[in-house]
């Protein structure tokens, strides 16, 4: 049976058009159940997202969503459009969370297409696109870029004129908006004493605690954020893939990692900005996650409050301390899943 028309099967690479505005369907009322279940599924600790009354005294508005969790969910919004039929989600720019995401927000997405490449197989193409996430009051909650490799819908089309988007190396700390003052922050609550003067740049943070995945857990999470991709879900289809099973979506692998950065950064949950990742290598169910963290650099916000930011690396199936994770080459090595780049908020010394 052949599909019907009416049905939508994505974009391909010829689809996009640099300067062309993609709608996405299908927004999506945040509840409190939605955070118990994101808790669940990743592990998280993090006080402010764990208690209301916590969260009230380090001046957000009341227990939120965790930046990553919103960011999931209007990244979810664009896969039908942008993703649907990509080999591989590639890497994140210029992210930024403007403000907080509170139970009963109503969140929407759009994206913007800023890049076309075709690659050399002429089979596929990387695309970049900037998504913004909006609230009910058409308030901005966060924008991101990010760059997906699209299978062609016939490899004889001609390829497009080639634009590459310039994308700065990290989000400026004078852009970081959307953090709370921490003017009161019950460090025993939050689980350590550690505040942004104890952290040094070059600093590394092997946190030791790993978490393994299995089948159920990575497509309930997937679902929680409507996130449609073939290559999450559909087994069928993968069998013929390079890989022959379903690969597991590379934010589960970026929630699980900051939710094990708990140990030895448990007070650096308000994440800021993503500058940069990169999903270095594919993870199946069954495989364990570990994370390593560095310091990349340090700025003062307030008196009061300050942002660390960190390079998160996440491997797979071995001890994240005990190996170099890229060579002399800048390779990296095998078993390495994640290489992310962001600014989060932390307490200053009282």
């Amino acid at each position: 049976m052949t599909a019907n028309p009416k049905s939508n099967s994505g974009n391909f690479f010829e689809d996009f058009k640099p300067g062309d505005t993609l709608i996405h369907a299908t927004p999506q009322t945040v509840t409190e159940g939605d955070l118990a279940l994101y808790r669940a599924l990743t592990g998280s600790r993090y006080a402010q997202y764990s208690s209301a009354e916590f969260a009230k005294a380090a001046g957000l508005p009341g227990l939120c969503a965790d930046p990553l969790h919103a960011f999931h969910i209007v990244f979810g919004k664009s896969v039908p459009d942008v993703s649907l039929n990509a080999v591989a989600n590639l890497g994140y720019a210029d992210g930024r969370i403007l403000r907080p995401v509170l139970p009963g927000d109503t969140l929407r997405a759009e994206s913007q297409v800023i890049g076309v490449k075709e690659n050399s197989s002429g089979k596929t193409g990387v695309v970049w696109v900037r998504t913004k996430g909006v609230n009910q009051r058409r308030e901005e909650v966060m924008s991101f870029v990010r760059w997906v490799m699209v299978n062609k819908r016939d490899a004889a089309s001609p390829a497009p004129e080639e634009v590459v988007p310039q994308l700065p190396e990290a989000v400026s700390p004078q852009d970081l908006t959307g953090y709370p003052e921490m003017k009161s922050w019950p460090f025993a609550q939050a689980g350590s004493r550690h505040v942004y003067e104890d952290y040094t740049v070059g600093e590394r943070i092997n946190h030791i605690n790993g978490m393994t995945i299995q089948e159920a857990e990575h497509q309930i999470t997937t679902r929680l954020y409507q996130n449609t991709a073939k290559v999450h879900f559909d087994f069928h289809s993968q069998k013929e893939s390079r890989f022959g099973k379903r690969l597991i979506y590379g934010g589960v692998v970026i929630s699980i990692a900051r939710s094990l950065a708990f140990n030895g950064l448990e007070n650096t949950g308000q994440v800021l900005a993503i500058n940069a990742g990169t999903h270095v290598g594919p993870l199946f169910a069954w495989d364990t996650i570990y994370a390593w963290s560095e310091v990349l650099d340090k700025a003062e916000l307030t008196e009061t409050a300050g942002a660390l930011r960190l390079r998160l690396v996440a491997v797979k199936d071995q001890n994240p301390g005990a190996f170099a994770y890229k060579d002399a080459a800048g390779k990296y090595a095998e078993g390495v899943l994640l290489d992310f780049d962001y600014w989060a908020a932390i307490p200053r010394a009282r």
